[in-house]
């Protein structure tokens, strides 16, 4: 069984970007990441280090709720979180918001950059694979989309039984293909389907690797 990582490695692991996974840390830290599968070097200059799947997934490690929507980043972390539709108050939409919004879409082409083998930043990359609703969400709310929150009706991001696919619902048809062009802008595949026994439109997306 693998041992957990030191209470130094997880520091380092804690205090890694929330969205491009990016970790800092003394050269022995960052090796030791390495060795146990948790971080990877980039083959390229500057060659900073990133976390792998398994790294995100113990920064990340928090016990599942049922009954609640999908989150976008560790509970009360206070790191930025993309905002999935059906949150109980009204979603925020200030200047801050906004600014934090975009700096975390820039943040995510960056590492789609720095860990896509081509450098594509038109192509998701492995971290939205691991993070799908996440990723899906960030990209509407950074195209200005807005999620379901309070008594205001916007889209909802949720996971879906298949793999590498998310559900978007959306109050109209009109709100639901506008979610579809700025997915498929983003590097998604995008379909749309009838929920059978409500008959409620929906989206199926998934990243799109070529």
């Amino acid at each position: 069984m693998t041992r957990p990582p030191t209470a130094a490695q997880r520091r380092v692991i804690d205090a890694a970007d929330p969205v491009t996974g990016r970790v800092k840390g003394t050269e022995a830290q960052l090796d030791a990441l390495v060795k146990r599968g948790l971080a990877f070097r980039h083959p390229r200059p500057p060659h900073d280090h990133f976390l792998t799947p398994a790294g995100h997934r113990i920064r990340e490690a928090v016990a599942e709720v049922p009954e609640k929507p999908a989150v976008a980043a560790v509970a009360d972390s206070g790191v930025f979180a993309a905002r999935v539709g059906g949150e109980e108050e009204a979603p925020d939409t200030g200047p801050t918001r906004v600014r934090e919004v975009h700096s975390a879409w820039q943040g995510l082409l960056e590492l789609r950059r720095m860990t896509n083998p081509d450098g594509a930043t038109d192509r998701p990359c492995g971290w939205e694979r691991t993070h799908l609703v996440q990723a899906a969400a960030l990209a509407l709310e950074a195209a200005e989309h807005r999620p379901q929150g309070g008594d205001l009706p916007g889209y909802r991001v949720r996971a879906t039984p298949q793999p590498e696919a998310v559900a978007v619902h959306a109050p109209d048809a009109e709100v639901l293909r506008a979610c579809a062009a700025t997915l498929e802008g983003a590097g998604w595949q995008v379909g749309e389907y009838t929920e059978p026994r409500t008959r409620a439109r929906y989206l199926l997306a998934s990243p799109r690797r070529l």
